[in-house]
Parts: C-alpha cells; sequence; structure tokens
C-alpha cells in the first residue's frame, strides 16, 4: 500500500511559528508567486477581487511581507534614482513629477536627490543612490565641458543610467531639441521686426543652454543680421541671474541696447522684466522678451510671457522608458522631441528708431 504525507495547515496567530507567502499561497490555492503579486501595491494584479481575497488571507494567518527578502529575490529595490541640479526652479519639478509617474505606471518609485549643479555633491549623492541599490539612474545634471563627474564612474561601472534635458555628448539621453527651440524663439523675434536681439544664455557647461544659443545664431545667420556677441552673456538658470545680466545688457548706450532679449529659461526672463523696469522700459514696446520651456507661470505673469514650450511629459517618460530597456539588455538611441513656440504679451513689433535731430 502506497502511503501519502498530509499536508500541514498553515500556522495561525498565537502558534509561535511565522507565517510564510507560502502558507498563505497554498490556504488560497494559488502561486507564491501570485501572492506577492497581490501584495505588492505597486502591481497591477493588486487592485483586483482575487489580490482582495489573497490580502484577506494573509491578515488572518497574520502574515507580513519582508521587503528586504523580496528585494534580494529579484535582485532588485523596484526604485530608480533620480539626480537633479534642484527642483526649486519650476522645470526640473515639472520634470520630476513626469517622471514619477511614469515610474508609478510601472510599478516603480522614483528617488530624488539634488546637487545644486556641484560636481563633488553629484558623486558623492550619486554613490548614496546607488548604496541604496537604486535599479538606475536617470541623471538631469549632465555637462558638456571639463573632466570629472560621476558619470564616467557610471560608464565604467556598467551602471543603468539615462540622462534628461542635457546631454554629455555621448551617454543615451532623452532631450528638447534646444537649437530648434533658440531658433524659433530668434525667428519670432525676426519677424517682428528685431534685428539687435540679445540672449540671456545660461551656463556655457549646459547642453541645452549651449543649443539655444546655436539656434539664435542660426537664425540670425539666415536673416543677414549680424551677431553682435556683446549681445549674448552667459548666466545661470535663476531670476537673479537674469535680473543682474539683464541690468548690464539694458544700460548699454542707446543704439547698442537691445531690443528684445531670448532667454534661457522663465525664471530668467522674470528676471528680465525686473531689470526692465527698474530702468523704466516698458515691456514689449521698449524691449520685448521670450522665455523658455513655458512653465505654468508664463502664461500668468503680469505681461503674459512668450515662451517656447518643452515637452516635459515626453521627456520624463521617455527617459523612465529608455532606463528600463536598459535593464532589459535592449539597444537604446537617444531621442529628440521637438518645442513649440507660444507667442503672448511680452513680444511685439520692434520699436520705431528715433530720428536723429539735424545740427
Amino acid at each position: 500500500m502506497t502511503g501519502t504525507t498530509a499536508t500541514p495547515p498553515p500556522p495561525r496567530r498565537g502558534t509561535g511559528r511565522r507565517p510564510t507567502m507560502a502558507d498563505v499561497a497554498r490556504a488560497a490555492g494559488v502561486n507564491p508567486s501570485t501572492v506577492s503579486r497581490a501584495l505588492d501595491d505597486r502591481h497591477p494584479f493588486s487592485r483586483g477581487d482575487t489580490a482582495a481575497r489573497i490580502r484577506r488571507i494573509a491578515e488572518q494567518l497574520g502574515y507580513t511581507p519582508n521587503p528586504a527578502a523580496a528585494s534580494l529575490r529579484r535582485q532588485s529595490t523596484r526604485t530608480i534614482g533620480v539626480v537633479m541640479s534642484s527642483i526649486t526652479g519650476t522645470v526640473m519639478a515639472m520634470l520630476y513629477e513626469e517622471i514619477a509617474e511614469a515610474c508609478r505606471d510601472h510599478g516603480l518609485d522614483a528617488l530624488l536627490a539634488t546637487t545644486h549643479d556641484d560636481l563633488e555633491a553629484e558623486t558623492a549623492i550619486g554613490r548614496l543612490l546607488l548604496g541604496r541599490r537604486v535599479d538606475g539612474l536617470i541623471m538631469a545634471t549632465a555637462r558638456l565641458e571639463g573632466p570629472g563627474g560621476f558619470l564616467p564612474e557610471l560608464t565604467a561601472d556598467g551602471t543603468p543610467f539615462v540622462l534628461a534635458l542635457r546631454t554629455d555628448g555621448h551617454s543615451p539621453a532623452v532631450l528638447g531639441d534646444d537649437r530648434l527651440g533658440g531658433y524659433l524663439a530668434a525667428r519670432h523675434l525676426l519677424d517682428l521686426g528685431h534685428r539687435r536681439i540679445g540672449m540671456i544664455a545660461g551656463p556655457t557647461y549646459a547642453s541645452n543652454a549651449l543649443g539655444r544659443v546655436a539656434g539664435l545664431r542660426e537664425a540670425l545667420a539666415e536673416a543677414g543680421v549680424e551677431v553682435d556677441d556683446r549681445l549674448v552673456r552667459p548666466s545661470d538658470f535663476s531670476m537673479e541671474s537674469g535680473e543682474s545680466t539683464a541690468a548690464e545688457l539694458l544700460a548699454l548706450p542707446d543704439g547698442q541696447r537691445p531690443t528684445a532679449l531670448v532667454t534661457v529659461s522663465d525664471n530668467t526672463a522674470v528676471g528680465v522684466l525686473a531689470a526692465a523696469r527698474r530702468r523704466g522700459l516698458t515691456v514689449p514696446d521698449d524691449l520685448s522678451v521670450v522665455g523658455y520651456n513655458d512653465t505654468p507661470l508664463a502664461a500668468r505673469l503680469p505681461i503674459p510671457l512668450t515662451s517656447v514650450r518643452v515637452p516635459l511629459r515626453e521627456i520624463g517618460r521617455g527617459a523612465v522608458d529608455m532606463l528600463l530597456r536598459i535593464r532589459q539588455g535592449r539597444p537604446v538611441r537617444s531621442t529628440v522631441h521637438a518645442p513649440t513656440l507660444i507667442p503672448r504679451e511680452s513680444t511685439a513689433a520692434a520699436p520705431t528708431p528715433t530720428p536723429t535731430s539735424a545740427p
């Protein structure tokens, strides 16, 4: 006679043995992997009726999952590290929200860290995130010039990472077409009759800033307008930098002063508006101003700001999708998304030159 071994019933509360996932699976009549999905509220399966029944059984048995053990089994924390210069500016905050939303759609968490564009901080923070075993990094802090930074270390270690908004020139990246954006801004002003067009140009290490300057120069050259290098000045992305740099440009003598300014961000454009007001200039009658990124602030200023809209949703979600493809060992290539010019009340026809009186 063949003997059979009975399956022991799962332990109940107070029996002394900690219930396991296998115990829950046996009581629910499902596989342990099904229990894992039911108890992971990031997984779509967890929202169904079957998952609700499994959770009730787990509660009755007193089972609680061990996140650390689950991570070791998967060799994954299902967490993406996101490194940005700052989120005090609206653009980075909006980009992070898009990345975080895309992560949630994939059952992932997004862990944010900021560097204030400091190379040493970037390396320290990047290593800290990797120490927490994130599954990969999305970096919005890439630089084009100079040695250092964390990207060479990531590349050497084979860590999955993707760049967003800014590129180092060779790593996988999801970007806006900054050259096209600068071109559209300058072309808009040229069509309004402006010829003395300046730019608050952003930092020289940032690819997005350099691309916007290149687009402006291209549009001016195409129109046969000589570029006055005195009117194209570096800055950072802040309001304060926009205001101080604009103050220098607006202090130039009549005939040398720009009649229009393109800015590297809406933040710097707000600084330009402040500088123009302090100078006694009216926007757009005396000075036209174009922002960049078309943040929600742009349309709600006392003088609604003409701005170049960057598709931050596509960039953020694209960065998450690209990182997941890299983790899966699939080939990727950098992608570039086209911006759109949004005309508003901060730009108008170039002012008519005041005629010079005869002696």
